[in-house]
């Protein structure tokens, strides 16, 4: 692992050296904390715009839905697992969480899973794929270039792998039941608040898709099709595409008031996955690859963009960086996928 005495990294936020198109002033301040230091002023007044953005968005589509209000990506970690408690407390929606089990779900996830599906009274879909599809995913992303490497700024290219079928299954279930909305947990430092409420585009989508399913196909066969948004749905259903949200990007976000909070629905922290997880026991391994292959954290830029935003303290997110992945789960990941 990277060390930040023996690297050069940003004297504000953490991004290193070796993070592509970074350069740093006088003063050793990156330049992407230049560029983002012109909104920071802009930053609160949009957060509480997009709040009543989503109460309206909200109020709208409860009085016009079915089925199910919405469908959450539902990984059982602490980010979509205060997600949707936000969602339920606050706005009582009634909510289809989605799990994508990828076999390297933590014991402790699991548990977590049916504990906060039964203390929030939500119902709960699991989708496993074959395992030798699986690894065979994970062991090709570990060793491949399978995506473009803007994509892999923000992520590991197994992680990308992984949501990139989450993202689209869930999305499938939503055209099939017809909810409107589709949430994901996705942390203030993963995606930006632009992008914290949108209306999917069909169009876009289905080129996406399009090369998508072609790699996942020439990689991996035809039986992955099937994880992937039918042609036909996007003339059927062209008018009843839905809304994605993502409400932490907006919504205060305290790690401690979260642990605080998710407490009280008896979820509880697991000690067996890394510092950047709270349930997959293959992210260590993911981060490991990445960072040999590329020079730098996959979660780097996340981090980064929280520390940069005060969510998180600079300390913090270098302990969360810099610090060394646990080996034994590292082999663990290797075991399991025979490597």
């Amino acid at each position: 692992m990277q060390q930040p005495d023996k690297i050069k990294i940003c004297s504000n936020c953490i991004l290193p050296e070796t993070f592509p198109g970074i350069k740093f002033d006088a003063e050793g301040v990156c330049n992407h904390c230049r560029r983002e230091a012109s909104f920071k002023a802009k930053s609160s007044s949009k957060k509480a715009d997009y709040c009543e953005r989503l109460d309206k968005l909200i109020a709208d589509i409860r009085d016009k839905s079915t089925s199910y209000d919405a469908i959450m990506a539902y990984s059982g970690g602490k980010d979509s697992s205060y997600t949707l408690k936000l969602l339920k407390e606050r706005y009582d929606l009634r909510i289809l969480a989605f799990t994508f089990d990828n076999h390297f779900l933590s014991p402790l996830a699991k548990e977590n899973i049916k504990k906060t599906m039964e203390t929030l009274k939500i119902d709960l879909m699991q989708f496993t794929p074959q395992w030798s599809l699986m690894k065979s995913i994970f062991v090709t992303s570990s060793q491949e270039e399978l995506f473009p490497k803007a994509a892999l700024l923000r992520a590991s290219s197994i992680c990308t792998a992984c949501i990139t079928l989450v993202k689209s299954l869930v999305l499938k279930t939503a055209l099939e039941m017809s909810i409107p909305l589709v949430a994901f947990g996705w942390s203030p430092g993963q995606a930006p608040i632009q992008s914290a409420m949108m209306k999917t585009n069909p169009s876009l989508i289905r080129e996406n898709q399009k090369k998508v399913k072609n790699i996942f196909s020439d990689k991996f066969g035809t039986v992955t099709q099937s994880y992937f948004i039918p042609e036909s749905y996007f003339s059927v259903h062209k008018d009843s595409f839905p809304h994605n949200i993502h409400p932490l990007a907006f919504f205060e976000y305290n790690e401690e008031k979260i642990a605080a909070e998710l407490k009280t629905i008896g979820w509880k922290p697991p000690s067996d996955t890394d510092t950047n997880s709270t349930n997959c026991l293959i992210n260590a391994f993911a981060n490991q690859c990445h960072l040999d292959r590329y020079g730098f954290h996959p979660y780097v830029l996340e981090i980064a963009n929280m520390v940069r935003h005060n969510v998180m303290s600079r300390k913090d997110g270098i302990k969360k960086i810099y610090s060394d992945q646990n080996p034994k789960m590292v082999s663990f990941a290797r075991r399991m996928l025979d490597m």
